[in-house]
């Protein structure tokens, strides 16, 4: 079973109060969030495989751990996504980097991609999916879904907010997929968005509307 991880530390609440803030612009809006996803970053890597290395410094030969075991890749939803990936390349700049877009088709109501461009090596790699928002979470369950598809196996999800009823909807189509978030809002509104979030992140990231 999926478990739900709030990373609580005081500079990620501290920036998400600055990213929730309307009078926040574009400019400050994206480092905060390139700053809280490399923060939230430390949590989400914690269990990542290490193995004993031997290095020579300027006085001895000794052992050190360093990272083993399987490759990283982040994989941001787009667009909004891409606001986070680079905060987390600072701190692991070997990951490589995949791009998932879908969007929902009107009359079916099924997700459709428009793109999708991943590592060929997806199915050997630890993958962190990106989205600053977890709203109704369809679009996180479907783009791990095809994740799936293209055979990824171990996923997480890192988001900077989530409404409850976006958790447990991913949490019911993917119970295997563990779930970091900066904060667990109220709820979501008549027209879908969080409350009381942070408005359309895609919108603020980029100066759009």
């Amino acid at each position: 079973m999926s478990k739900v991880t709030q990373i609580a530390h005081p500079l990620i609440l501290h920036k998400l109060a600055f990213i929730r803030d309307k009078n926040t612009g574009s400019k400050d809006f994206r480092e905060l969030v390139e700053e809280v996803a490399m923060l939230m970053a430390y949590e989400v890597t914690r269990d990542v495989q290490m193995a004993e290395v031997e290095i020579e410094t300027p006085i001895c030969k000794t052992k050190c751990k360093m990272l083993a075991g399987k490759k990283l890749a982040i994989v941001p939803i787009l667009r909004a996504g891409l606001g986070m990936v680079d905060g987390m390349l600072k701190l692991i700049p070997a990951a490589k980097v995949g791009h998932i877009g879908l969007y929902r088709d009107e009359e079916t109501l099924q997700p459709v991609e428009y793109f999708c461009k991943l590592p060929q090596d997806i199915d050997e790699r630890d993958i962190i999916v990106v989205d600053p928002m977890l709203a109704t979470g369809g679009s996180a369950a479907d783009a791990i879904t095809l994740l799936k598809k293209k055979g990824a196996k171990n996923i997480k999800l890192m988001i900077l907010l989530a409404a409850p009823e976006g958790i447990k909807y991913v949490m019911d189509i993917h119970p295997d997929v563990d779930i970091y978030t900066g904060a667990i809002d109220e709820e979501l509104n008549e027209n879908g968005y969080i409350v009381p979030g942070l408005g359309d992140a895609g919108d603020r990231l980029f100066g759009t509307k």
